[in-house]
């Protein structure tokens, strides 16, 4: 028995309970797909959409909720949002001209690319779709396609370095908070076939404070600027809104003591060869910490949204909602992950089980770590094994790492070791929960022409 294991349990929405259940269909789509597959349910995206609404309409605030369709490429998710009424945040060519061929209207999609080349804006222009813009360049490269083809372009700008407690939030992205009003006035002047509509930020990390911050900074702008008789339809406040995947605080408390406790050797490993998922150990000293998504947030979702608009602003003294309200201004967002929380698992076949130089137990499953992977260091939650034959009271847990099909020395699924209900056979499953928000797509590669994961609708 393994006794340095501390698991981390993940929320099970009721349609991932029912096929671990009777997992008789997961075993006939990786017979009939190949492995892995990921699995998708539309059920949890309307819910998480009315739980945003229900908040926004609760305080009367205008709103339109785009879904960051960046975070997973499945277009069906982008027409479900797009039915609810909602729209769609694109961010390339593809995705924006997917989403105009199936029929998603031009006014619920808004085109936010890193990068905007004439091709792209020459698409968003043709169909009205309204574009963010984040730099002069970009200004004056909008400014050439709309006066090519004598149509106005629909923009929004992008702002960024807010200031918080003295100190400029640091960003890559959009006009600095203080330059942007400036901008603006010239645009009649400067950029005549740009049609301003509203301001947009995207805040990096996740704090409330920030949040509400660089909202009434931006209000403030929007104020100044209707002074002047320019006129601002909607703020949008980006993404970013946490969502939660564990049941447990205390489990991911302790797992992150542990984890300490082993990188500094005072415990046996966690993760395979003691990784320190981020963190720095220089002379027995631990630096920094885990680079890994909050996995666990008491505060999430719509009540993190609540949180935010019922903060009161230090500049106009009444709380965020009000800026909004009583300005008729739209509130915009851009969630991914929180609006995909639950809709997806991705499932995959055990190939083979054996040990390392060094007696760690490696099961190895058809599919590599692309596809399952994100910004974070590890993907945090205990996953489920699915065995093909039912075992009896006999069979014990067993500990291993599970590996994929890459050719490389660190080619893990998972970095942290994980409890396998028995010793795993040949053809059994392994399911990652909740996988549907960036980690199925936003890494995957074909290297050595694997094929790319099938993506399933139930």
């Amino acid at each position: 028995m393994n006794t340095t294991f501390f698991s981390l349990t993940p929320i099970l929405h009721p349609w991932v309970n029912h096929l671990t259940k009777e997992p008789q269909e997961l075993f006939e789509r990786i017979e009939q797909y190949g492995s892995p597959v990921n699995i998708h349910h539309f059920k949890p995206l309307n819910e998480n959409i009315h739980a945003y609404q229900a908040v926004l309409n609760k305080y009367n605030v205008i709103h339109k909720i785009f879904f960051a369709r960046k975070a997973n490429k499945c277009l069906q998710l982008a027409q479900t949002v797009a039915d609810a009424g909602q729209g769609v945040d694109t961010a390339s060519l593809r995705e924006l001209q997917q989403c105009l061929d199936a029929g998603i209207a031009s006014e619920q999609l808004v085109l936010t690319a890193a990068v905007k080349n004439r091709q792209l804006l020459e698409l968003a222009l043709k169909y009205n779709v309204t574009v963010v813009l984040d730099n002069e360049d970009e200004l004056q490269l909008a400014q050439d396609v709309a006066a090519t083809f004598g149509k106005p372009m629909l923009i929004n700008i992008r702002v960024g370095g807010f200031l918080v407690n003295g100190q400029r939030l640091p960003t890559r992205f959009g006009f600095t908070i203080d330059s942007v009003a400036e901008r603006i006035k010239r645009l009649a002047e400067s950029y005549p076939q740009l049609k301003y509509n509203g301001l947009h930020f995207h805040l990096n990390g996740y704090s409330i404070d920030e949040r509400v911050a660089a909202i009434e900074q931006s209000v403030q702008v929007i104020d100044e600027l209707h002074d002047l008789g320019i006129h601002t339809r909607s703020l949008d406040i980006g993404g970013g809104i946490l969502m939660n995947y564990l049941k447990s605080e205390q489990e991911w408390l302790s797992f992150h003591t542990a984890l300490r406790e082993a990188v500094l050797g005072n415990r046996p490993e966690l993760t395979y060869q003691n990784d320190a998922l981020g963190m720095v150990k220089i002379e027995d000293k631990l630096y920094g910490e885990p680079t890994v998504y909050p996995y666990f947030n008491e505060i999430h979702k719509e009540k993190l949204l609540e949180q935010i608009l019922t903060a009161r602003s230090s500049i106009y003294g009444l709380p965020i909602h009000r800026l909004f309200t009583d300005r008729r201004l739209e509130l915009r967002m851009e969630p991914g992950r929180s609006l995909l929380d639950q809709v997806g698992c991705t499932v995959a076949k055990v190939a083979f089980r054996k040990k390392d130089s060094e007696g760690r137990l490696l099961v190895g499953l058809e599919m590599n770590r692309t596809q399952l992977r994100s910004s974070s260091a590890d993907f945090l939650l205990d996953p489920l094994h699915l065995p093909k034959q039912q075992g009896d009271d006999s069979d014990e847990p067993c500990y291993a790492y599970l590996v994929g099909s890459y050719c490389l020395e660190q080619e893990l699924i998972l970095k942290r070791q994980i409890k396998l209900q028995k010793y795993p056979e040949i053809g059994d499953l392994i399911l990652f929960p909740n996988t549907a928000g960036y980690m199925m797509h936003f890494y995957e590669s074909e290297a050595h022409l694997f094929e790319l994961a099938k993506n399933v609708f139930i």
